[in-house]
């Protein structure tokens, strides 16, 4: 799914936004972090996007309560034997906003416009299990009617892959899998998704776009189950305070915060009793170090770098929230892998003895207190990330490591990771899909989301051997053999698995909780 945002800075008087449309008494007013890219499926990244357009666009499938995928504008669906061929049926009642019907050739349009080199698309690479897709998006193949989907009628979708694919109706579920209404974009073009313009498939639609102010929704009558919806529709505020929103959500004027200031976890929890939603989910939050730039070149350096956080004190001390400790890459409950995946070597050691060792390794690499290594270290603007980025900082002086600390908004932040432009940076990443790949696929030769761009020829060969083995025992131990050669080689720096943080007022009923933290404003209604 996508980039972990976890809040950043800078607040909007609340007064101002409920002025410029005055908010219903069903309407839910959420803290979103963010600012919303664009309302482009195709233009989006992050977790503070996904939730604005899980609401507003459906895919073939969408996610229940829990995040279990479930038949969205497809009605049903058939795989044949050999698990490379699915003939999707959609919905007769499937429609755009405008009345419009939504069709197969909707999804044509836009799966081709989404591997279409020219598009550009950052997350294209969920979809390459349809074939020819990775060949397509990346310049092999240039007739973008090789790709495996194609419209039978109006109402039947066919999708070959390139392999059976166990994840391939989750991935179906993401942004990257949603119709465009190809009616629209071929009348106006790229204006398509400006307000007054835009038409949307979902159960809402956007009715107001403020650029760092919010998003506001309003209910879809064209959506097939328009009346189950009971709320009217959703207020996406792009707040970047998170303590300011956290006042203004204690005194009524927010419903749901997406987020929450650490240091208020004991109170939460002592005097908002079932407010608080903090339970695991499948994300990461790491450091990437660029491989490119030395001396985070020499593995000495990087796994000297990682071995010298005691992550066993961020969760419980730092933060003061509990995020347990990540000695490995992929989250533990992933669905097709081992339940004990793979973790580094010194894990188990403890931090004195991590320390002396990683002081001995970065010396052979050249550096210590007589010649010290100068970091500058990146994170998203955001008070938690800071209080992190601090601490690694202090448990790297003992090494001879001086660092300078270095903060952007979001947006800035991740562009400069795509660039290339960093030494040491914090990321994160949250599932699209439960299957490790998605966080495996994220240390993959000319994966965009690769900021620290570590390249292990091996490690590709593992990842594709894996792809074409159906075997799902096998498959899993050779991801587990990937996973354990990336740790080896120090290509990134995981530090904690994530927990869910959202602070969900008493009177929204229908939040639940589930491993992949979405929550869809069709399930939820509001209690006066």
């Amino acid at each position: 799914m996508t980039i972990s945002l976890r809040t950043l800075t800078g607040a909007l008087a609340l007064s101002t936004i409920l002025a410029v449309s005055g908010a219903q008494a069903r309407d839910l007013i959420m803290y979103n972090g963010g600012d919303v890219t664009s309302l482009d499926p195709q233009k989006m990244s992050g977790d503070w996007e996904d939730r604005v357009a899980g609401d507003i666009y459906e895919g073939l499938m969408t996610e229940d309560a829990k995040a279990k995928p479930i038949p969205g504008e497809a009605e049903s669906y058939e795989l044949s034997d050999d698990g490379l061929t699915y003939t999707f049926h959609l919905r007769d009642d499937a429609k755009w906003s405008d009345g419009e019907p939504v069709t197969a050739e909707d999804f044509v349009f836009a799966f081709k416009r989404l591997m279409d080199p020219k598009m550009a698309a950052q997350y294209a690479y969920l979809q390459y299990p349809i074939k020819n897709a990775e060949a397509i998006n990346t310049g092999k193949i240039e007739d973008l009617d090789q790709l495996g989907v194609k419209a039978i009628d109006d109402k039947t979708l066919e999708i070959t892959l390139e392999r059976p694919t166990p994840f391939f109706l989750g991935a179906l579920t993401h942004y990257t899998a949603y119709p465009l209404p190809k009616h629209l974009i071929d009348k106006v073009g790229d204006q398509w998704v400006q307000i007054g313009n835009i038409v949307t498939n979902g159960p809402y639609k956007p009715v107001e776009w403020v650029p760092g102010s919010h998003v506001l929704t309003a209910k879809n009558d064209q959506w097939h189950d328009a009346a189950s919806l009971k709320i009217d529709g959703v207020r996406f505020l792009s707040l970047e305070d998170v303590n300011a929103g956290f006042k203004r959500y204690r005194a009524g004027e927010i419903d749901y915060m997406t987020d929450y200031p650490k240091d208020q976890f004991d109170y939460i929890q002592k005097n908002m009793p079932g407010e608080g939603h903090f339970v695991p989910y499948a994300g990461l939050y790491y450091y990437v170090m660029n491989n490119k730039k030395p001396p985070f070149d020499d593995m000495r350096v990087r796994k000297a770098l990682s071995m010298a956080v005691n992550r066993e004190v961020i969760g419980p001390q730092i933060l003061g929230s509990g995020e347990p400790a990540a000695y490995g890459w992929v989250p533990p409950g992933m669905a097709n892998y081992p339940d004990e995946g793979a973790k580094v070597d010194w894990a188990d050691e403890d931090y004195k003895t991590r320390l002396d060792e990683a002081k001995t390794l970065l010396s052979e690499a050249g550096y210590g207190p007589d010649k010290p290594l100068n970091i500058t270290l990146r994170y998203n603007t955001n008070d938690n990330h800071k209080r992190i980025a601090v601490a690694i900082a202090a448990m790297w002086k003992p090494l001879g490591v001086n660092v300078e600390l270095s903060n952007a908004e979001v947006k800035v932040h991740y562009a400069d990771l795509r660039e290339g432009d960093f030494q040491v940076a914090r990321a994160g990443w949250l599932a699209d899909y439960n299957d490790p790949t998605n966080f495996l696929d994220l240390l993959k030769t000319g994966v965009e989301m690769n900021y620290g761009q570590w390249s292990n020829t091996d490690y590709d060969k593992i990842l594709e051997e894996a792809a074409v083995t159906r075997d799902m025992e096998k498959r899993g131990d050779l991801l587990k053999q990937a996973e354990k050669l990336a740790l080896d080689a120090n290509a990134a720096m995981p530090i904690y698995y994530y927990l869910s943080e959202n602070i969900v007022s008493p009177k929204v009923k229908g939040f639940e909780d589930n491993v992949f933290d979405k929550h869809r404003t069709r399930w939820m209604s509001i209690e006066e």
